[in-house]
């Protein structure tokens, strides 16, 4: 396809959507980058940026039709099943060619003490009636069901400040990643965390967390990944690249 004739929307929200939007923008190719709206601050962009949701399937398939866009890179969160499930069906609808960028889901090693959950309540579920200090690392949504079982001190690492927590119930870290194994093993050492709630997000920014419950045999309770209907997916970036004609992908 000619670069000239060439319109993407890349829907992103993660590290691999930041490494396409500057191979994007460095190849010239006309973009459009669209955040979700769930953070605060989100990181900047090379690219036209746009936040907020598009009104379900038939806003987003408005919105192709009205931008033009040719194609749609999916490389939201594996957890942003909804906005994926839409992009699918807009799509098909509007003739737009889709490809999804997705990280590979992590994979257990020897010497980790895994548990897989299908979803937030099962991994409430999986915790232990006895009071225990959870490093509940899955974000700012979804909390009030493992808050809900006062037993537990929990740790929570939050990009924004969306809540405070008394003292007798946990504390909360702002941080973004990529983090790393030095510092994770400190965290959790220094919050004397026994237990660690985690989705199964893939990629290695915040894979450190496993990394030292591995070393400091801490269990885990993992969430799997939601199911999103069938769709064409690449695992990098110049397979991104390459999907869309640009030279050097």
């Amino acid at each position: 396809m000619a670069r000239g004739s060439l319109r993407v929307l890349l829907l992103g929200g993660t590290t691999e959507a930041s490494r396409l939007a500057q191979a994007l923008a460095q190849a010239g190719v006309d973009a459009v980058f669209s955040y979700a709206g769930r953070t605060d601050a989100p990181i900047a962009q090379p690219l036209p940026t746009r936040v907020g949701g598009f009104g379900g399937v038939a806003g987003l398939q408005a919105f192709l039709q009205a931008a033009r866009i040719s194609h749609v890179v999916d490389a939201t969160h594996p957890f942003a099943a909804q906005m994926s499930s839409n992009a699918v069906q807009a799509c098909a609808a509007a003739g737009v060619p889709l490809l999804a960028l997705e990280r590979p889901a992590w994979q257990a090693q020897g010497g980790d003490v895994w548990t897989h959950v299908a979803n937030i309540a099962a991994a409430v579920q999986a915790l232990p009636d006895e009071p225990a200090r959870v490093f509940l690392a899955i974000g700012k949504q979804n909390l009030a069901p493992f808050l809900a079982c006062s037993q537990h001190w929990y740790l929570l690492r939050l990009v924004d400040p969306v809540l405070d927590l008394p003292a007798a119930r946990g504390h909360v870290v702002l941080d973004r990643g990529p983090f790393t194994l030095q510092g994770d093993r400190a965290l959790l050492q220094a919050h004397g965390i026994t237990h660690i709630v985690a989705k199964n997000s893939g990629g290695a920014g915040a894979e450190a967390k496993l990394t030292a419950a591995r070393e400091l045999g801490l269990p885990v309770i993992l969430i799997d990944r939601p199911h999103i209907p069938s769709r064409h997916t690449v695992g990098s970036v110049p397979e991104v690249l390459r999907w869309l004609g640009v030279a050097g992908g």
